[in-house]
Order: C-alpha cells, then sequence, then structure tokens
C-alpha cells in the first residue's frame, strides 16, 4: 500500500528542491511576518481603524503585477533564472530592511509605507514568474505537480508561524523588527540558491529576443481556451476573493476586538487549512479542471461561513475552510498552466497568471476596504464569497458545454492544449 504522505512529498527526493525549501521556509516565515506587521502598521498606527488604507497598500503592491506584466514574464523566459531570483530576493530583502528602520526609529509615515509597498511590488511582479517557472528546473517536469504542491505547503508553513511570531514581536519589541526580521529572512533564498548543483538544474529552453515576445505570450494564451477559463476564475478569485488581509484584519479589529496576538493567529489558523489543501493537491497525479470547481465553490461556500461566524473561534474555524479550498484552487492553476505549456513559453504564460491572479487587487482591494468601511467587514466577505461561486459557474459552464478538458491529458500536445499555429 501506497504512503500517502510520501507520495505528497516525492520530489524532496531531488537534492536541489530541498535545498530551495528550506530556504524558501525561512523566508516564508518572514514574508508573513511582514504582511501582518504592515497591516498591523496601517490599521492601527498609522490610521484609525482605517480599511479603506488597507486597501490602497494592497492595490499599490499587487499594481506592479500588471503594469510590469510585458517585461516581467519575458524575463523570466530568456534570462538566466538562478541570477535573476539572486537579484528580486535580494532587493526585496533590503526594501524590508528599510522600512523596518524607518518604523523602529518613529518616523514612519503612511505615505512612505505607499511607496515602499509600490517598490516592494515591482520587485515580487519580476520575482514571481521566475521562482514559479524556476521549480521546473529543480524537478523537471515529471514532479513538478508534486513540487508545486510542496513549495505552497512551505508558503502555508509560514503563513501558520509568521503571524503567531509577528503577533508577539509586535507586542513586545514593536512592529518594525517584524519588518527587520524578513528583511533578513531573504538571505535565507540566496544562500539556498547559491548552494544549488548546478549540474543537477534542468534548465527551460531560454526564448530568443524578440520586439513582440509579450505578443507571443499574449497570443498564446488567447488562443487556448482551457487557458482563457482558468484566468477568468482567477480574475474573479483574485480581484474579490483573496483580500485577507483586509477580511482578517478588519474582523479581528472591528467585530471581535482582538489585539496583535489574537489578530496574528487568526492568519495561523488559516494556514492550517491552506497546508491542508495543498497537500491534497500533492497527492494528486495530475490536475484536473474538476478539483477548480470543487477548490472555488468551497472557497465561496468558506466566505459565507466566515461573514456569518457569531464569534472569534467559529470565524477561526471557517477560515481554516476558505484555506484549505483557496490552496486547492491556486495550487491546481499554477501545475496546470505550466504542464500545458510549451517550456519556452512558461515564463511569460506564468506572468499573465500571477498577474491576473494579484494584479486584480489595485481593482478589488480598494473597493473591498470601501465596503468593510461602509457596510461592516461581514459584507466585504460577502463579496469574496461571490467570486468563488462565481468562478464555480465559469468551471460549471466549461464542464457541461467544453468537451475535452478534464478528460485531456493536460499536455503541450494534448487536444485541450495544442500550442497554436501549430508550434
Amino acid at each position: 500500500m501506497k504512503n500517502p504522505v510520501a507520495g505528497a512529498l516525492r520530489a524532496l527526493g531531488i537534492f536541489n528542491f530541498r535545498v530551495w525549501t528550506v530556504g524558501a521556509l525561512v523566508s516564508n516565515i518572514g514574508t508573513w511576518m511582514q504582511r501582518v506587521a504592515q497591516d498591523w502598521l496601517v490599521l492601527t498606527q498609522l490610521t484609525h481603524h482605517n480599511a479603506s488604507a488597507v486597501g490602497i497598500v494592497m492595490a499599490l503592491q499587487f499594481a506592479p503585477q500588471l503594469l510590469l506584466l510585458p517585461w516581467s514574464g519575458l524575463a523570466a523566459d530568456r534570462f538566466n533564472q538562478r541570477k535573476l531570483l539572486i537579484f528580486t530576493q535580494a532587493a526585496m530583502g533590503l526594501l524590508a530592511l528599510a522600512l523596518g528602520i524607518l518604523t523602529i526609529s518613529g518616523v514612519v509615515q503612511l505615505w512612505q509605507v505607499y511607496v515602499f509597498a509600490f517598490l516592494f511590488g515591482s520587485a515580487a511582479a519580476l520575482d514571481a514568474p521566475v521562482r514559479q517557472t524556476f521549480v521546473g528546473e529543480l524537478v523537471g517536469d515529471e514532479h513538478l505537480h508534486n513540487a508545486v504542491a510542496i513549495n505552497s505547503t512551505s508558503f502555508n508553513a509560514g503563513r501558520m508561524i509568521g503571524p503567531a511570531v509577528a503577533g508577539i514581536v509586535i507586542a513586545t519589541v514593536g512592529t518594525g523588527w517584524a519588518f527587520a526580521i524578513n528583511g533578513l529572512s531573504f538571505a535565507a533564498v540566496v544562500i539556498s540558491i547559491l548552494l544549488l548543483r548546478k549540474s543537477e538544474l534542468s534548465p527551460n529552453p531560454r526564448t530568443r529576443h524578440s520586439a513582440g515576445g509579450f505578443l507571443e505570450g499574449f497570443h498564446y494564451v488567447w488562443g487556448r481556451r482551457d487557458l482563457r477559463a482558468i484566468l477568468l476564475m482567477l480574475f474573479l478569485i483574485g480581484t474579490f476573493g483573496l483580500n485577507f488581509p483586509i477580511f482578517i484584519s478588519t474582523m479581528a479589529v472591528d467585530v471581535f476586538h482582538a489585539d496583535a496576538r489574537g489578530f496574528g493567529l487568526l492568519s495561523s489558523i488559516m494556514a492550517i487549512g491552506s497546508i491542508v489543501g495543498a497537500l491534497f493537491s500533492g497527492s494528486r497525479q495530475k490536475p484536473r479542471f474538476g478539483t477548480l470547481l470543487a477548490g472555488s465553490s468551497v472557497f465561496g461556500i468558506g466566505c459565507i461561513f466566515a461573514a456569518l461566524a457569531p464569534g472569534y473561534w467559529w470565524f477561526a474555524a471557517a477560515l481554516i475552510l476558505v484555506g484549505g479550498a483557496a490552496l486547492t484552487f491556486t495550487n491546481t492553476t499554477n501545475s496546470m498552466m505550466q504542464l500545458t505549456t510549451e517550456p519556452a513559453l512558461r515564463g511569460r504564460v506564468m506572468a499573465f497568471r500571477v498577474a491576473i491572479a494579484l494584479g486584480g487587487t489595485p481593482i478589488g482591494a480598494p473597493i473591498v476596504g470601501w465596503v468593510a468601511n461602509h457596510f461592516g467587514p461581514r459584507w466585504a466577505l460577502g463579496i469574496g464569497a461571490s467570486s468563488g461561486l462565481a468562478a464555480a459557474l465559469v468551471a460549471l459552464y466549461v464542464q457541461f458545454w467544453s468537451t475535452g478538458l478534464e478528460d485531456a491529458e493536460f499536455s503541450p500536445t494534448s487536444s485541450a492544449g495544442c500550442p497554436i499555429d501549430g508550434s
């Protein structure tokens, strides 16, 4: 009998991926510390519980995903991914340290947080498609789906540990130290990249320099009905559903009147569900469209439960359900889009994925923040629920009125994912 846990962790048998995972886990803990600290700083120290300000920070942090889309994916397909990752990770570490110094010294202002959010988002926009496609170089296509799931498990282990640690750090020594610790944590990723065995990497083909590189990626995505459906679902949930900093912070502070520890604990509890979702996704041999339908449906239902939660612990339990559904959905889109895309185009396709999933935040976050301010956090969660249910309707349409997607083998040469123009 096969061990399901061993199956879910099989990519860790590869040395380079083990080293990468350790460095990423340390950095993920720091990243989640900063996310909680940033929301707490804006919501309680620089404003008087202004959810719209949190929404503006989110919008500025994720806007570069759209603004830099013509270059971020092409850079991932064209340049040496190891070197590019070292640059982007170091840049984000320095920005976190700088914000930490401003906060510790007591001179930080709201406009400065806005500026740092935009700069951090710009570095992250270049980093994301490289980091996601670099996993393929570490493990190859055979273990890619499993490696994506393990990456998400690491990310959400950081989400489970980081916010709780952030709450303690904020309550004991101050918000700025959470930023400083995150800045130092990026060194773990840089060191892990330097320790990789180059001879064991499986580099993806590099694209040739072309003035129409971005348009080539756009036409490829537009010519794929399966990718169009996935991106529409990502837009709905990414724009209006993945606004957890607003949902959790406003519910914690305004509804349940929690302190910094209680706020951080909610994010950690949500990560429990996310880890379960990631392990479930990793245990499956290949991604399927039906998983997207299940994930988006449960996400919408979970947001409804969270909106109606009568108390703190009921809300925490609902977040476990929401976290598991969100990770199942996002992991499946990641694996499905990479495994069905020509290797030389993966960076650009994944840049579209990140831009749609996160770049919609500048649209959704201010709207959700405004609703939370004027109608209450529970109504804001209602918007998240609607996004999940709307995405589920898209998946239902694809399954009942399109053919070939569920039963396709999801390879670049399958009928559901054949490249345009026969290339």
